[in-house]
């Protein structure tokens, strides 16, 4: 199974200087957790920002998210894959990480897709989708 055959396509992404309110109401208008940050028309991934990010780093930092812009709360740099990448390197990439979503890029690197830990447990042999949370989730 290759990665286009699981990869919810077209996913929303911002850019750098989007705010966090703008991304915040992505995800809930998009029903997701994670939004990829790319650069310019191109639509490279640079980062990924979760909804942990924010949580992690704004509000238990204390700083105001609402006055805080994606770059400064973003993960980087972006690990992403292909959707002719094989669904087994996709999830053992996600588990020798731990991340639970990554971006699909293009031929030109441009976010064409995303990946996450539900479209593996909704579309996969159920062994394959427990092995993959088991491991993502295991404690660093």
């Amino acid at each position: 199974m290759q990665v286009r055959q699981i990869m919810t396509e077209n996913p929303a992404c911002c850019g750098p200087d989007a705010s966090l309110a703008e991304v915040a109401r992505m995800m809930v208008e998009n029903n997701c957790g994670e939004i990829p940050v790319v650069h310019g028309s191109d639509n490279r991934p640079i980062g990924v920002i979760t909804d942990r990010d924010i949580t992690c780093r704004a509000v238990a930092q204390g700083k105001n998210p609402l006055q805080m812009k994606a770059r400064e709360c973003m993960s980087t740099p972006a690990l992403t894959v292909t959707p002719e990448m094989s669904l087994e390197d996709c999830c053992r990439i996600m588990e020798e990480k731990q991340i639970r979503r990554i971006p699909v890029v293009d031929e030109r690197g441009s976010c064409c897709g995303i990946v996450a830990q539900a479209d593996i447990a909704l579309k996969t042999p159920d062994r394959q989708a427990a092995e993959v949370v088991r491991d993502i989730s295991r404690p660093a």
